[in-house]
């Protein structure tokens, strides 16, 4: 059985005391399950004091961003060659990238690659916008982020790679996806996945979903086909609702052994 992944991106939150708060309580109250990996993402500022804090058997860190060069005169970027002894994932493409920071394609592509290159698995988010959905681009849009995010990499590679379906209206909005429209978007990734590098290759990769995941819809999206874990946002700042997303992953896993 594929292992479900729990991913904690606290974006923009939480000071070094305030993270390492968190952290202890997490630890409290998250029990270490076989069958589920959990990884937390907190600002890049706290990965390393972090990373002396975490109990190893619940959870692994991650980061929110990386820079693609390994090294060279860029002031002010962290690069994934950097996270090395640090991070077992980094967020690559997520939407704020994208439509705050405007990020393109071309640089998702390359953060894609730093990962690979770097021993570092990283998880790429698609997903559209509302204007998108409501234009019928749905499909396209998912279509030209998996090519042009994957580009260069290998069907070996891709047994590093994981990919979160976010869409972007979902996000922090409480519009909701369905789950109609979320195995739509799912059928779309693993064609477009298998298109690309086979149907084998294509199996191996665990697809995530984002957009206001609370712990009353957690257990309903991981119930849907082809979904392998979730990309929790807002929800993963509270140690109550994050603990019970991961309780709520555990049932699922265990329903489905």
């Amino acid at each position: 059985m594929t292992r479900i992944l729990i991913a904690a991106n606290w974006k923009m939150n939480l000071n070094t005391s305030q993270a390492s708060l968190l952290i202890h309580r997490l630890q409290e109250r998250v029990k270490i399950h076989r069958d589920i990996e959990v990884v937390l993402f907190p600002p890049m500022l706290t990965l390393q004091p972090l990373s002396m804090q975490i109990d190893r058997r619940k959870f692994r860190l991650g980061a929110q961003d990386a820079y693609y060069q390994d090294e060279g005169a860029y002031t002010g970027q962290v690069s994934v060659h950097m996270l090395r002894d640090l991070a077992h994932y980094v967020i690559v493409g997520h939407s704020e990238r994208r439509h705050v920071f405007g990020e393109t394609d071309d640089e998702i592509s390359k953060k894609v690659q730093a990962c690979i290159r770097n021993d570092i698995s990283p998880i790429l988010c698609v997903g559209e916008t509302k204007q998108e959905r409501l234009d019928g681009e749905t499909n396209q849009v998912i279509h030209d982020q998996l090519m042009v995010g994957l580009s260069g990499v290998t069907s070996n590679d891709m047994d590093d790679v994981v990919i979160a379906y976010e869409p972007v209206w979902a996000i922090g909005t409480g519009d909701n996806a369905t789950v109609t429209q979320i195995e739509d978007a799912v059928k779309v990734i693993q064609k477009n996945l298998s298109a690309m590098f086979g149907p084998r290759a294509t199996k191996k990769v665990r697809i995530l979903y984002g957009g206001s995941v609370t712990p009353d819809a957690s257990r309903g999206y991981l119930e849907i086909d082809g979904i392998n874990g979730l990309l929790v946002g807002g929800a993963s700042l509270n140690y109550h609702q994050f603990s019970d997303i991961v309780d709520s992953a555990y049932r699922v896993a265990r329903e489905n052994q």
